[in-house]
């Protein structure tokens, strides 16, 4: 794989280079970074006023037509290879969210094998911006299957979220996996405010095929870049809840993982983490906090001399999801290898995950078209704005349940750059800094905030959490659908 500067790999948090990256991810990670250093819009990439998102959000109705029919034929009999005994049921299919220019976002459901009817919905939204909530979230994450070694075969996950809540991935924005258009320059004008927009049309339209669950709990949850998609998705539903004076979608909360919030905390906290963890030197340190200053909301850490100190630093072949982790190895002749062991966790799970969903019969079982699947798309993204943390700051004002938790290993969107931005939310703590416990273990750590606001660490997991510390998520996850607290459990 080509070598990216240390610089560049810490200026956004999309997704971490390891080895066995493949080019579109590659590609994508550079051509976001290039946008938001040489763009000469002051405000396309700047906070933008809560009250345009405001304007914008209300612009998205849409007319819904019968969906009704729709439900039975999106039912899965069963995926190819999956294994014996399932007992649940598994939906997929298309949604179209603009019938003028034919664009539609592809789903995959899977409900609770027990009680389905009377658990909440949850939605899962992977980042990117670009990246597949079908083959990341639900294939190699919280989903209910992984893709064995043969890249036909389907292991269960025992740790799956449809343990405690119907989960539904979405592929979003189209142009991502499944999901698509028949506009060709709806690709080009990708960006946040389409991703919620459209986003948010979906789940008008899917409501009305699967109307059992109206009035449902419904929360969203998401990783990475989706710590714009879930925020901005969530006001859009409270805004339009506030518009036509009814509860169209009645959001509960959201929890987001290792999220990328703030641009400028982002990349601070990854600087510190890596020299807290004696991956940087104590020189190299120092000579970035000395010319680059990272609390300038104007981006000034951009200049010359930050750019040079920070690009002296090569972290090495390690991987940027999980500094501990071993990495998937690319060998002659198309082969792969992890470089060591890690339990439950494959570094090379990409490749088979990707050849599984590229099987004309897979495609068919998930009612999906034809096509060519990536993991992550390459798409020109027209809007970011620099920090979410206005956008947190009305969710709180909202009085929605936020949940934001942090997988201690991860450099990509780390622990203390998540940190600095709850910090310039200026929130006071309710609840203070104590363990939680998983399995008689110390599973992390979690600390309250005034209106509910809640961070939690979970100890050994990296970017990916469900992947890294599957049962850690799943404890959390149902305490936070609870709304109380991960247990502690003082060991005698």
């Amino acid at each position: 794989m080509k070598s990216i500067s240390f610089f560049s790999l810490l200026l956004i948090c999309l997704a971490a280079l390891q080895l066995h990256a493949n080019a579109s991810q590659e590609a994508q990670l550079r051509e976001f970074i290039s946008s938001r250093r040489n763009s000469d819009s002051t405000d396309t990439f700047k906070v933008r006023n809560i009250a345009d998102r405001v304007a914008s959000s209300l612009s998205a109705e849409s007319s819904v037509a019968d969906q009704s029919s729709m439900k039975v034929a999106d039912m899965i009999t069963a995926l190819p290879g999956q294994p014996e005994g399932v007992d649940f049921n598994q939906y997929g299919g298309y949604v179209t969210v603009d019938e003028e220019n034919g664009r539609a976002l592809f789903y995959y459901l899977v409900e609770s094998p027990s009680g389905a009817s009377d658990k909440p919905l949850v939605l899962w939204l992977n980042g990117g911006p670009g990246c597949s909530s079908l083959g990341y979230g639900a294939m190699q994450e919280l989903g209910p299957f992984r893709v064995t070694e043969d890249n036909k075969t389907l292991s269960r996950n025992m740790n799956a979220w449809n343990n405690v809540a119907n989960v539904i991935f979405l592929e979003s924005p189209a142009g991502v996996g499944f999901s698509y258009s028949n506009t060709s320059a709806d690709y080009d004008l990708s960006g946040d405010e389409r991703t919620a927009d459209d986003a948010y049309v979906f789940l008008v339209k899917w409501l009305e095929r699967f109307p059992e669950y109206k009035g449902r709990a419904f929360y969203i949850s998401g990783e990475s870049f989706a710590g714009h998609y879930v925020p901005e998705l969530a006001a859009t539903i409270l805004l339009h809840n506030t518009y036509n004076n009814r509860t169209i979608i009645n959001l509960q909360g959201i929890l987001v993982g290792n999220p990328y919030l703030d641009s400028n905390r982002n990349i601070k906290g990854a600087i510190n983490y890596y020299w807290t963890h004696a991956v940087m030197s104590d020189e190299v340190y120092a000579n970035i906090t000395m010319n680059c200053d990272f609390d300038n909301v104007d981006g000034t850490y951009t200049n010359a001399a930050c750019s040079s100190a920070v690009d002296a630093f090569q972290p090495g072949n390690i991987d940027g999801y999980n500094i501990y982790a071993p990495v998937c190895i690319d060998g002659p002749n198309g082969g792969y290898h992890s470089s060591g062991y890690l339990p439950g966790y494959d570094p090379c799970s990409d490749y088979p995950t990707h050849a599984y969903l590229n099987d004309p019969a897979v495609q068919m079982a998930f009612h999906a078209r034809m096509t060519k699947w990536a993991g992550c798309t390459n798409l020109n993204w027209t809007d970011a704005p620099m920090s979410m943390l206005p956008t947190i700051k009305w969710l709180i004002d909202s009085k929605l349940p936020i949940w934001i938790f942090s997988g201690d290993f991860d450099t990509v969107c780390s622990l203390p750059g998540t940190r600095y931005s709850i910090q310039d939310l200026g929130l006071s703590v309710t609840t203070p800094w104590r363990p939680w416990t998983a399995k008689e273990e110390v599973g992390g750590y979690v600390q309250q905030y005034a209106g509910g606001f809640t961070f939690l660490s979970v100890r050994g997991a990296g970017h990916l959490v469900p992947s890294f510390q599957p049962e850690r998520a799943l404890v959390m996850l149902s305490s936070f659908l609870q709304g109380v607290l991960p247990p502690y459990v003082e060991q005698q």
